[in-house]
């Protein structure tokens, strides 16, 4: 008997643990924080790459699109650095499968754009290798590969690779509460050079725009030089970040977490060594609410995932299909 009273003193003290730590209120580390979704049953609309689906991905003319068309909440972007130290807008390191460079060098399968400078960059065609929903190419005949004007058909489109500056000018006065998603898509060195040169860029050009960017990285590197070097600057959870904050939650000990990011970008679920684990809970998301930390997901683009995550209160939705958020959002009240 009193072996048994032992172990019940001990389970009741490790109950009364877990339940105190998830009473205690949740250290917040961003006091204000623009990704958080007020509208509730309604998430943020993120167009992922501008739109993957509707417009050639990551170009002005998908930006233009899908703030016109339907009046996102966000941009979802990635950025690499060119050879000159220009920061483009490019889901790909490479820009073989979106652009005409097969047409001008048919020499190699893959052309780096750190091996290029933006002013060689903007002779491609960013829309060549867009299909549209009836498997058409509707802007492969948009200009020829000697054509006089070509570059000045490009710009007009907004085909032309797509300068990080370009986008910021495009609406920093039209549409001041326009938010951003960035992913620095470099690793190491270059990395470093993209986020300075991100900083530098929204510190002396576009300062009423800093509050409205959060930055994602894969890698773990660039987000500890987020953290310590561009500390005024809002990070989303790198795969460590968020695989620690993930860990912390399904073991009931998120008060202990160091989470310090504005954003938590993740997909419905991840595999882990052949093991499904889903990340779209209701819990979970409160849980990153108690540190005001915006939940979004990642890419999104059936119906039923949209309807699914809205119910659970998610922040934002990542789609390549905005036009199926706009009809699916009208069921929402």
């Amino acid at each position: 008997m009193k072996k048994i009273k032992i172990i019940g003193c001990c389970l009741s003290a490790v109950f009364a643990f877990f339940v105190i730590i998830n009473i205690i209120p949740a250290k917040k580390f961003n006091s204000e924080n623009v990704f958080i979704n007020h509208n509730p049953g309604k998430p943020m609309l993120a167009a992922h790459r501008g739109g993957a689906i509707t417009r050639p991905e990551n170009t002005l003319m998908a930006y233009r699109n899908a703030v016109a068309s339907y009046d996102i909440d966000i941009v979802e972007s990635d950025i690499w650095i060119t050879k000159d130290g220009k920061i483009v807008f490019s889901h790909d390191g490479t820009i073989d499968r979106m652009s005409d460079i097969s047409l001008f060098d048919n020499t190699k399968d893959e052309h780096e754009i750190g091996d290029y400078t933006l002013d060689e960059l903007k002779e491609f065609n960013f829309g060549y290798g867009f299909k549209d929903k009836k498997g058409n190419y509707p802007y492969r005949e948009l200009v020829t590969v000697d054509q006089p004007d070509r570059r000045e058909v490009l710009k007009e489109s907004g085909l032309q690779i797509l300068e990080v500056e370009s986008l910021f000018k495009e609406f920093y006065t039209a549409k001041p509460d326009l938010l951003f998603i960035v992913e620095i898509k470099n690793g190491g060195e270059q990395g470093f050079k993209a986020v300075q040169a991100l900083d530098d860029l929204l510190t002396n050009k576009y300062p009423e725009f800093k509050k409205n960017v959060v930055i994602g990285t894969f890698h773990d590197e660039i987000s500890k030089d987020l953290r310590e070097n561009h500390p005024d600057l809002l990070r989303g959870a790198s795969t460590g970040d968020a695989c620690r904050f993930i860990i912390s939650h399904i073991f009931g000990v998120n008060i202990f977490s160091k989470a310090d990011f504005a954003c938590l970008q993740i997909p419905t679920s991840y595999k882990v060594k052949g093991v499904k684990i889903s990340l779209d809970r209701k819990t979970f998301i409160k849980r990153a609410h108690r540190r005001n930390i915006a939940v979004q997901y990642w890419t999104i683009n059936t119906a039923e995932e949209m309807r699914q995550l809205a119910a659970l209160g998610c922040d934002c939705i990542m789609t390549d299909d905005p036009e199926l958020f706009v009809e699916v959002a009208k069921e929402w009240k």
